[in-house]
């Protein structure tokens, strides 16, 4: 398994060249306008529910970004800051959850944080995120 690691500038531009897989009334104009920007963009955007390490639902949503076309020859020689092997470290969780011990293989988990977008970027993700 491996960790890459991206710039933000690049996250960013994928953000704002993205459109939802799904029409949603909040975000579009209308199904018309919905299909028009996913016919012209390179990124796609889903929320699906997040899960915790015994891969039960929890209260909120991660965004899964695809990326064709443009955004993944920019993402391969411009936006990668580094790539880790993180294989190891999650075979030791998997062996601490079978070993019951949840807080030891948490401890494991690298800190997730809030990412700050600018408004322009989050409004039109935030209806469904």
């Amino acid at each position: 398994m491996l960790a890459i690691e991206i710039s933000r500038a690049g996250f960013e531009w994928a953000l704002e060249h993205s459109c939802l897989t799904h029409y949603d009334p909040v975000v579009h104009q209308d199904a018309a306008a919905w299909h028009r920007r996913l016919s012209m963009t390179c990124v796609r955007i889903q929320w699906d529910p997040e899960r915790d390490l015994h891969l039960e639902p929890l209260g909120h949503r991660s965004i899964q970004v695809g990326l064709t076309g443009e955004a993944v020859t920019r993402y391969t020689d411009d936006w990668i800051i580094s790539i880790t092997e993180e294989t190891q470290r999650m075979t030791r969780i998997r062996a601490l959850l079978a070993a019951g011990s949840d807080s030891h293989a948490r401890a494991l988990l690298p800190e997730e944080m809030p990412y700050p977008l600018p408004p322009e970027l989050a409004a039109p993700l935030s209806a469904t995120g």
